[in-house]
């Protein structure tokens, strides 16, 4: 069977999920919640999904095996992820995310979350154990599916409401924005709430079928999209985001995406955030961007939620976080726009849109001219599609073997000087430019990212990364 966790959820492949996995899984996190008191029999708990193919079925194969588990399913259709969070958050229920967020569309994953937000490793773990439980005791499951209560419109209500309070109404006026809408769940709400601060909204590029967007290492393809409607429409902007809407793409006024980790940046300045949680993929210039303090983390929203978990509990009382891919997380109550913002603790890709919309809009400059206004190291990152697992672990497991290894690796790119592993391995090399090589946590992938004095010796420095590791494994 194809499925684990990764950084966020369990992923596999879609007829995996389309069969007993998805059963086993779900009574599995019902046993979990009752088991641990999170949850008492009968309560309810919502289920949401993407637009992949696959999708409908594993939503409805999880409602049959909650219901069997003696929860109560709602089914909340196709829906953002945090705009199921935000549900459940507010009503007290767990919930469950039938997604596989950027991936391509033959894998699909679950997403879980607790009454109080998304779970953490130890859940998972949980999860896991009462899986194997279940596997060991010879509980038979099936591919039975069942509908439940829709409460799609409500979902969707308390999101949007969420997001028309963020900023004056008429912020965006005179802002001509293109959406991408593709095949993400967020598409039509993005149109919608835009328009409710005054922007010129153009839709573009809908589809019917699954189109997998990584706003962390937009593919070429993608890019070329994005500059041809820059210019055909005379856009200020284009914004779109993952398949399952928490994830956000924003690209400036020439179609260029702005990077994920300036994106959360610039969210967290908006909400007033003094302690900030970023993995240490996000750009290592943001320590001297931020106006309070800084808590690298490894990749991964649960490690993101734990650090501003433990700066909550340290006192600090304006906490947020992001990914390196945009996703904006929040931890404390924000004071915006004169309301109050309750906390959502799981990666939303509208409010940090606005609030970088927003931003240029105030400032009235093209947002590319914004965008270098932060003065962050040049930055890119890509990954390898379709690299095995295992050797991702082998390429991992001599880069960390040692000094000689690692320098006879990069020989061909630069001279190592210092190195970090608090997830993948990080160098920095003499010549001060980082360059990151981490397998992903979701897929078959792997990742490579790098910092360098300006854009052109970044795009140098990540092909070269990439192409060494090519080289390497086709050397094995």
């Amino acid at each position: 069977m194809s499925l684990k966790f990764g950084t966020s959820g369990l992923r596999g492949l879609s007829v995996d999920l389309e069969g007993p996995a998805t059963a086993l899984y779900a009574t599995a996190f019902a046993r979990h919640l009752l088991a641990a008191g999170i949850a008492r029999p009968g309560d309810e708990i919502l289920v949401g999904r993407d637009f992949r193919a696959s999708s409908p079925a594993i939503s409805a194969i999880a409602i049959a095996a909650l219901r069997r588990a003696g929860l109560t399913p709602r089914d909340c259709g196709t829906l953002p992820t945090p705009a199921l969070a935000l549900l459940g958050l507010a009503r007290k229920a767990a919930s469950l995310m039938v997604t596989g967020s950027h991936i391509p569309a033959d894998r699909n994953g679950i997403k879980f979350y607790r009454p109080d937000g998304e779970i953490d490793k130890a859940d998972e773990a949980a999860i896991t154990a009462a899986a194997e439980a279940l596997r060991s005791e010879g509980t038979i499951f099936d591919a039975a599916q069942e509908t439940a209560e829709d409460l799609h419109e409500t979902a969707m209500a308390l999101y949007g409401a969420r997001n028309r309070t963020l900023l004056p109404q008429t912020s965006l006026s005179g802002l001509r924005v293109g959406v991408y809408q593709h095949s993400t769940v967020a598409r039509d709400l993005f149109v919608d709430v835009l328009a409710h601060y005054g922007a010129d909204v153009v839709a573009l590029g809908r589809s019917e079928t699954f189109i997998p967007v990584d706003t962390e290492a937009v593919s070429p393809e993608t890019v070329a999209l994005l500059q041809g409607w820059a210019m055909q429409h005379g856009l200020h902007a284009i914004v779109s985001a993952d398949g399952d809407g928490d994830r956000p793409l924003v690209a400036d006024e020439t179609g260029t995406p702005v990077r994920g980790d300036l994106i959360g940046l610039i969210a967290c300045r908006f909400l007033g955030a003094t302690a900030i949680a970023t993995p240490v993929t996000s750009n290592s210039g943001i320590e001297a961007a931020v106006d309070g303090s800084v808590l690298r983390t490894r990749v991964g929203s649960p490690f993101v939620i734990a650090a501003m978990n433990e700066a909550v509990a340290a006192g600090e009382t304006a906490v947020a976080g992001f990914e390196a891919n945009g996703g904006t997380l929040t931890a404390t109550p924000s004071a915006v726009n004169g309301h109050t913002l309750v906390p959502l603790p799981t990666r939303d890709s509208l409010m940090p849109i606005l609030a970088v919309l927003a931003l240029a809009a105030a400032k009235e400059k093209p947002l590319s001219i914004v965008a270098a206004g932060f003065a962050l190291p040049a930055a890119a990152s890509d990954r390898l599609e379709n690299f095995p697992v295992e050797t991702s672990a082998a390429l991992m497991a001599e880069l960390r073997s040692g000094a000689e290894p690692l320098a006879a690796f990069l020989a061909p790119i630069g001279v190592p000087q210092t190195t970090s592993d608090i997830d993948g391995l990080r160098v920095t090399l003499e010549d001060k430019s980082v360059i990151h090589f981490r397998p992903s946590g979701n897929a078959p992938e792997m990742r490579c990212y790098v910092e360098a004095a300006d854009e052109p010796a970044a795009a140098s420095l990540l092909t070269a990364g990439l192409q060494r590791i090519r080289d390497w494994a086709q050397s094995r």
